[in-house]
């Protein structure tokens, strides 16, 4: 028995033991909490790196794909016209002999270098989106299976206003490293600022499975400042600090073009006017639902020719010290990849991003012993 205690203190001692170890314990997970917590945010100072790609040759306009012609009703005739039929006559399929020789398949597009692609089969999913979770049987007659494009950088001329016209320019780039993926968009207005947003994750048969996303924005005279979003199993950690669940198909600011290229490549009767695309994002600040209407096809003037491109635009409008607003230009012709974006990053500014040359393609895809920046 220690010292100084009697029986009747035993209880006393004990509950105060327990206390202090109770306390102990906590400091130590609350410690090793933080300690974790002060690590993410170290490694979240940092822009992951970028991988390295070399660009060899140009991507060439291709035919856009054949959209998938509705099979149309069968007439039914008067009893008195018709006549017994055998059940294996080759009359009975008749009509959809007819329906397939009017619909030509379409010219076969250049093929692109591909290793070890993973095949789409749904397009973008979200919780919310029953009607984007899976492919219809008329997208597997629209054309080839969709196939990831190798390494490709797309550069832009900027124009806008921005308390004043603004020059400046931007760029797209797309890296595939095996099943992993990086996309960054930089965006740069003459020496008044500019903006860096990168996406990193995985290549699913659901399309990209984002991990990281980082924003960091340059002013002058100021420092940077970053927002990253990590995207951990069932959860999403925003910048803010706040978690919140991870909804199915969730994409993030940049990770959504490409998204959307895969979603219109591998189901190109989907883009449409008057079609309507829904999109959950994980921005810094919140996880919501984006819908997109597709209001109309234009023809845009390049320096490389003319090209055909649907608008889609967001059913939101920008807002002071909310989140940006982006309308994309989709060219069926460049792999339904984005041809032009309208930024808006609040109700009085806008910048106006179009393609100045064609896209820039990689040999060969980055080998899968190459990885992005450790998670």
């Amino acid at each position: 028995m220690a010292a100084g205690l009697t029986p009747g203190s035993w209880p006393r001692w004990l509950a105060a033991t327990g206390l202090v170890l109770a306390v102990v314990v906590g400091h130590g997970v609350v410690g090793d909490g933080l300690a974790r917590h002060l690590a993410a945010m170290a490694t979240a100072e940092a822009m992951p790196p970028r991988l390295q790609v070399v660009y060899v040759r140009e991507m060439t306009l291709e035919p856009p794909r054949m959209r998938a012609a509705p099979v149309p009703a069968k007439t039914r005739r008067p009893a008195r016209a018709l006549r017994p039929q055998p059940a294996a006559s080759t009359a009975a399929v008749a009509p959809e002999e007819t329906v397939a020789q009017v619909v030509a398949p379409p010219a076969t597009p250049e093929p692109m270098p591909v290793a070890n692609a993973p095949v789409a089969s749904a397009p973008v999913a979200s919780a919310p989106a029953a009607s984007a979770s899976a492919p219809t049987p008329a997208a597997s007659q629209a054309g080839p299976a969709f196939e990831w494009p190798v390494s490709t950088r797309m550069r832009y001329a900027l124009t806008g206003d921005f308390r004043g016209e603004v020059h400046g320019d931007a760029q797209v780039e797309w890296i595939r490293a095996g099943s992993r993926y990086q996309v960054h968009l930089d965006v740069s207005v003459g020496l008044l600022a500019s903006r860096r947003m990168s996406s990193e994750g995985d290549i699913t048969p659901q399309g990209l499975a984002p991990q990281r996303y980082d924003q960091e924005t340059r002013l002058p005279f100021d420092e940077p400042y970053r927002h990253t979003v990590h995207f951990d199993g069932e959860r999403v950690w925003l910048s803010t600090g706040q978690t919140l669940p991870r909804w199915p198909g969730v994409q993030d600011t940049v990770s959504q073009f490409v998204q959307l290229a895969w979603l219109f490549d591998s189901q190109p009767q989907r883009l449409r006017v008057g079609a309507t695309v829904e999109v959950p994002l994980a921005m810094p600040r919140n996880v919501s639902v984006w819908v997109y209407d597709v209001v109309g096809e234009e023809t845009l003037y390049t320096p490389f020719g003319d090209v055909q491109a649907f608008h889609l635009k967001p059913r939101r409008e920008p807002r002071a010290g909310g989140d940006m607003t982006v309308d994309i230009w989709i060219a069926p012709q460049l792999r339904h990849l984005p041809i032009r974006f309208r930024i808006r990053p609040d109700p009085e500014a806008y910048f106006d991003l179009m393609l100045d040359r064609r896209p820039e393609l990689a040999a060969t895809p980055q080998l899968a012993s190459e990885p992005p920046a450790a998670r």
